[in-house]
């Protein structure tokens, strides 16, 4: 087994500066450090995080927490958050992934975690930031707007990008629109339903309870919404599903019922996924950047765990609609 004295002495320098080489102390020279570094390197070393640890009382863990990740929350949005922190969290931390709702009770996370970054859908999350925040345990809040007025929080603005989505139909001379709703007790549902009905209404048209369809970001619920609007007398010529999932879902629904996007009816997804520009026709989407959020959001939180002051500690991302061929221009 390769350790510090085993670097020191091929390095020809004590422990104390093998173990500030290895921790990016500026307390040794440059040249010095790579020295050190290249032979660690070259013979595999591997850091004991749990010796190191004892000394440092630290757990080298940071924690990420999803509101719920078996419901409500797209492989596609889960997996593009985690490769995100995984990609600015530094290599000397391990991330460890975890959802509230499974917590068996909030005590359990004491001592465990460095720092958490909780990416939250819901209110129902503002106890569990309440718990960290009393704790001491640096955290900031990615996804959405919240409340307290002490905690570093990174959010989308959810309202703004239904209203331009909205704006984006009224403008190519659809008057006939549907709503998929999201879940309903998420943040994210709530603020996209909210800044697309108030928004048509700016222009007089009236989003009716008929014209407003249950789904829950899956694709089996945009797909059942879906078969519910085209079944109607007089269908939207566009729909809003409320995320990408569920617009997935609506496509499939069409081409089983025969119905062509976009000549037949107009669809626009949100969150940007992976997927969506390969769909036929390209989805028109909202860009939901997750990839930023997560790099400010690491950079916030590796500033706390150093005990630096941020410079703010509320950032607004804004959208970004990504239009490509799932809508057309209606002439009336």
């Amino acid at each position: 087994m390769v350790t510090i004295k085993t670097i020191a002495k091929l390095a020809n320098v004590s422990n104390t500066t093998v173990s500030r080489a290895l921790n990016n102390s500026p307390r040794i020279t440059p040249e010095t450090k790579t020295k050190i570094l290249k032979i660690a390197n070259e013979l595999g070393y591997e850091p004991n995080l749990n010796a190191r640890s004892l000394v440092t009382n630290k757990s080298y863990t940071v924690g990420l927490f999803f509101s719920n990740i078996t419901s409500g929350t797209s492989r596609s949005f889960l997996t593009e958050a985690i490769n995100a922190f995984y990609k600015y969290l530094s290599h000397s931390y391990t991330l460890s992934i975890n959802a509230i709702n499974d917590l068996p009770n909030f005590e359990s996370i004491n001592h465990r975690f460095d720092g958490i970054c909780i990416i939250s859908q819901s209110t129902d999350d503002d106890a569990f930031i309440n718990y960290v925040t009393s704790q001491s345990i640096p955290v900031v809040v990615l996804n959405r707007r919240v409340s307290m007025t002490n905690v570093p929080n990174v959010y989308f603005d959810e309202y703004l990008a239904a209203r331009q989505i909205a704006e984006y139909g009224v403008k190519l001379g659809h008057k006939r629109f549907g709503l998929i709703q999201g879940i309903c007790n998420f943040a994210s549902s709530v603020n996209r339903q909210r800044g697309y009905i108030e928004t048509l209404k700016r222009y007089d048209i009236n989003l009716g309870k008929s014209l407003i369809f249950p789904g829950d970001y899956t694709m089996q619920s945009g797909y059942r919404a879906m078969k519910q609007i085209l079944l109607m007398q007089e269908p939207p010529t566009f729909v809003f599903a409320s995320n990408d999932d569920m617009a997935m879902g609506a496509y499939k629904a069409c081409a089983e019922l025969n119905v062509h996007i976009p000549d037949d009816i107009s669809i626009v997804g949100f969150d940007d996924s992976d997927f969506s520009e390969y769909l036929t026709p390209a989805l028109t989407t909202v860009q939901k950047p997750i990839t930023d959020m997560g790099k400010i959001g690491i950079q916030w939180l590796s500033q706390l765990m150093s005990k630096e002051a941020l410079p703010e500690i509320v950032c607004a991302v804004p959208p970004e609609l990504i239009i490509r061929n799932s809508v057309k221009k209606i002439n009336y």
